[in-house]
């Protein structure tokens, strides 16, 4: 078993950084679309609140063996008082984020989710002072226009989307402290201190909704914080292993997952405005990350 681990790390290395990114961020893609799938099954016997804190829990007790293998030093930082905000902002959208999982079809949660970085950028520009150049405006109005199509104004727009594209705003939020912290932090410290500050954070909302899990939903809640955690650190890797431009389109695939699983286990068909609103709102933030690697 050890030789065959040698043996693939071997071969990873000698994969090239493109290449090991695309293939890291499929992964990742693939994986949070399960999460998402385990999420809205288990939403039908916990409340979102609970399968938010065992998500955060279960994530821990995966991260945990890096955290007393390597020592302490991993939970170094400078940016303590950015972790705690940035730990908040995050509870806050996973239980807006999983709440609209039990309620909207999970091809149109994955293609609002594309929005977050739309927001971000519209808070770069706003609170970081972030110039505003012409394609950008341009690339920010298609996301938008991308958005309203997958919202049908011209139709009931339901609770779970509108929780849906909160929880992108705020989630931009945080991706803008995410961007400063990891400037000094490794991926390995962002999901550590993620873990050690969420888990008890989201206990406290889980308490006032508390209904002990079913046996076999233990099962499925530690599968869902193992496949979480390592979506989290795959895609990390991946925008350290190459340019954004190069993995986000393959991102992309989310779209496809969450159609396929919520077609075969929940009968859901996603609407041609999904598909036409998440490839523009997906061809917006992928400009956006072009220009922005050209421009550094």
């Amino acid at each position: 078993m050890h030789q065959t681990l040698l043996a693939l790390s071997a071969l990873w290395r000698r994969v090239s950084p493109p290449v090991r990114g695309t293939l890291l961020i499929a992964a990742a893609a693939l994986g949070f679309s399960a999460m998402h799938t385990m999420i809205r099954f288990l939403s039908g016997d916990l409340h979102a609140f609970q399968i938010a804190f065992f998500r955060n829990f279960f994530g821990l007790v995966v991260l945990l063996p890096t955290l007393l293998g390597r020592g302490f030093r991993r939970l170094r930082t400078d940016r303590l008082a950015l972790h705690v905000g940035r730990s908040l902002l995050q509870l806050c959208s996973m239980l807006l984020f999983f709440t609209a999982l039990g309620l909207a079809p999970l091809a149109r949660v994955s293609a609002l989710s594309f929005t977050a970085p739309l927001f971000a950028t519209l808070g770069a520009i706003l609170f970081l002072g972030e110039r505003v150049h012409a394609r950008r405006t341009v690339a920010l109005s298609v996301g938008l226009l991308g958005a309203l199509v997958v919202l049908r104004p011209t139709g009931e727009i339901d609770t779970g989307t509108i929780m849906v594209v909160l929880a992108s705003a705020v989630w931009a939020v945080a991706l803008l402290m995410i961007k400063v912290i990891s400037r000094t932090d490794s991926t390995i410290t962002l999901a550590l201190y993620m873990g050690l500050l969420m888990a008890p954070m989201s206990l406290l909302p889980a308490l006032f909704v508390w209904r002990w899990p079913a046996p076999a939903d233990y099962l499925w809640l530690f599968v869902m914080g193992l496949v979480g955690v390592l979506s989290h650190l795959a895609m990390g890797q991946a925008f350290r292993e190459a340019d954004a431009t190069i993995v986000l389109p393959v991102d992309f695939t989310r779209l496809i997952w969450a159609s396929l699983l919520g077609f075969v286990f929940f009968q859901e068909i996603p609407a041609l405005s999904t598909w036409i609103g998440g490839g523009l709102i997906f061809a917006s933030a992928t400009f956006i990350a072009y220009r922005e690697s050209r421009l550094d």
